[in-house]
């Protein structure tokens, strides 16, 4: 076994504390990839402090890694020591399922293995995440990262990116379309930023005024504060596409209505409540209403290939692990533009 160290909490109430604890040995189509970096998303959090009501402790967060590999084993083809590499959600499928075949291993219908609070294939055995020195993953479920783009703000691509580039991409957004991007945080700012660089007039809708220069500094066209439905009467009917990207509760209804016919919104954002959506909201115009859930491999790898070539990375602010519970505090306060990333050297100086 490879005895591995990282920050972990041991319940909802609990505080991060340096943790140490055994990652497999590599099989034959295993790398070892030393983390340098890991995004703190905000389903960290919910996870942290069981907020979803499915948490394992001890936890060890981070599904948004990157780092350089320091071994292959004997069959693998796709990496060698040296390069970088990145994981993203999960680090494991069953191979053989419908959706695994079509490269939907995000929708795996026998068992998911998730980078962390959930269990490997054998479903016993837990997964320890990204707040760590080092993770050992399958060369199939690894992602090749270019060395040329800033990999502390590549690192949040792993979830943020494809969170957004994946519906954007499956509802064909492009030039001489009119986007609307619903809220500028760590999900929104991505979406404004691979909008714009499909084509799109981009429109950012926020109950922020504040966020206005941020937004066109990002490339939105547009920018609508929300706080005033009379803001939203003149754009009734004009929009091709609409990303939600809001985890707070918010009236869909509001920007369904704002679709022109054949329009379609997709939901990416996760409030904690049901929302309520008048039937003629879609009906009319012949809207359509969608959800979008991360990628499976190939779509993760062609997003990272796509952000390469338009030199696309998050904004982030880099922390050491120390500061993870004020990062957490400020998350949840929306106090970050747009996404904290640990420097995971940093666990040399404490672990």
């Amino acid at each position: 076994m490879i005895q591995a160290k990282g920050y972990a909490v041991d319940g909802p109430e609990s505080k991060f504390e340096p943790f140490s604890f055994e990652r497999r040995d590599l099989g034959a189509s295993d790398i070892l990839i030393e983390i340098h970096y890991c995004g703190v998303c905000h389903s960290d959090i919910h996870q942290a402090r069981n907020e979803w009501q499915n948490s394992i402790y001890p936890m060890v967060p981070g599904h948004e890694i990157v780092g350089r590999v320091a071994k292959v084993g004997s069959e693998v083809s796709k990496f060698k020591e040296g390069d970088i590499g990145g994981v993203g959600c999960f680090v494991d499928s069953c191979r053989t399922c419908e959706n695994c075949n079509d490269g939907f291993e995000q929708f795996c219908q026998k068992h998911l293995a998730l980078t962390y609070n959930g269990t490997e294939m054998d479903e016993t055995t837990p997964t320890f995440g990204g707040y760590s020195s080092q993770i050992v993953v399958d060369e199939n479920y690894a992602l090749k990262i270019s060395e040329k783009q800033n990999l502390a703000a590549v690192a949040p691509l792993l979830c943020a990116g494809i969170t957004t580039y994946s519906p954007l991409k499956r509802f064909n957004v492009r030039a001489g379309q009119r986007v609307g991007i619903v809220g500028l945080g760590g999900l929104g700012h991505m979406g404004v930023k691979l909008a714009v660089s499909m084509g799109a007039d981009v429109t950012v809708f926020s109950t922020s005024p504040s966020k206005e220069p941020d937004a066109r500094n990002l490339g939105a066209h547009n920018f609508v504060v929300t706080k005033d439905p009379q803001n939203l009467e003149p754009l009734v009917g004009k929009f091709d596409f609409i990303l939600d990207t809001v985890s707070a509760a918010h009236d869909l209804n509001m920007y369904l209505n704002l679709l022109r016919t054949n329009g379609a919104m997709v939901i990416v954002g996760v409030p904690d409540k049901p929302a309520e959506v008048y039937a003629f909201s879609v009906i009319g115009n012949n809207r359509m209403l969608a959800g979008s859930m991360i990628g499976g491999i190939p779509e993760t790898q062609e997003m990272l290939d796509y952000c390469a070539k338009h030199n696309i990375t998050s904004d982030v602010e880099t922390i050491p692990i120390q500061k993870i519970e004020e990062a957490y505090e400020r998350t949840v306060k929306a106090d970050v533009r747009y996404r904290f990333v640990i420097d995971m050297q940093s666990l040399s100086e404490e672990v």
